[in-house]
This record gives structure tokens, sequence and C-alpha cells, in this order.
């Protein structure tokens, strides 16, 4: 396919609109290559945000729940000192979850959950879920710890 392309340029040199359609063909190439740039960013790794050495557990009400790529997200008000607090918890991808019992219909509003997970490096009021456990005690997994960490503590070195 790149020797028909490039063939095709070369006879279109000799054409009048031929230097017109090649620098066409490349402003579009380059627009591709920018857009395909810009999926490959969007998705990062777990190290990058959240510790792998340490599980939190907070503990409130759903108020939203994405199961989408590349990470679906649990949206969830935390009673605070000062009111409620909005956490974001984010899962692995549905490909995943689907595979450990999550569905999209798996989290709805107002479902009371424990959610166990990572904390994030920045501080934020955000993890990467370990664990979601319901009120009836059901449960349902996300990224399972490293072996070594108990209690929100890593006894080993840990890389989940």
């Amino acid at each position: 396919m790149a020797a028909a392309l490039r063939g095709a340029i070369v006879a279109l040199r000799h054409r009048p609109l031929g230097r017109l359609m090649r620098h066409a063909i490349t402003r579009w190439l380059a627009v591709g290559a920018l857009f395909a740039g810009n999926a490959a960013l969007a998705h990062h790794s777990f190290a990058v945000h959240f510790t792998g050495d340490e599980l939190i557990t907070v503990e409130g009400v759903v108020t939203a729940f994405t199961f989408r790529n590349p990470h679906g997200v649990l949206t969830l008000a935390v009673p605070g000192e000062n009111g409620s607090v909005e956490w974001n918890a984010e899962t692995n991808s549905p490909n995943i979850l689907r595979r450990r019992g999550w569905a999209p219909d798996s989290l709805k509003p107002g479902d009371r959950v424990t959610v166990e997970g990572f904390p994030a490096r920045d501080g934020s009021s955000s993890m990467r879920i370990s664990r979601v456990t319901f009120a009836d005690g059901r449960e349902l997994t996300g990224q399972r710890p490293a072996v070594g960490i108990a209690d929100g503590q890593a006894t080993r070195g840990a890389s989940p």
C-alpha cells in the first residue's frame, strides 16, 4: 500500500495540481497522526496515578457509575466533617471486570457501599478500586492487591 501511495504521489508531481494534492495528502496524514497520538495518551499506567503499597477504605453512597473503556469510574458521596466529599474510584477495563462478575448495572445511584482501594499519589479524593462491598455483604473485585498487602499495609514488595 505504501508503494502504491508513493507511486500516486510521484505521478501527481508531473501534473499541474500534483503539488497541491501532495501537500493535501501530507497534511491529512499529519492530522491523522495527531489524533492517533491523543488516543494513545488517554490511557495511563496504574503506577503513574496510584500507590501500590497501601490500601484505604471509604464508605459512601454511589452517585454515578460508568462502565466503559479504558477504565470504569465509580463516583461516591462520602460523609465528611464539612458535608459530603465526592470520591472518584477508578476500575479496571470493562473486559476484565466482566470476567470478575461486574456488569454495567452492578452499581446504581443510591447503593451504600464500602470501597477499598489504592490511594491517588496526588492526595486527591481518588483511588483505584481493589474491592467494593455492599451493605448486604456482596463483593465485587477490582484491581487485585499484590501479595503481601494486608490491612492497608505492605508486608512485602508490592506491585499491582
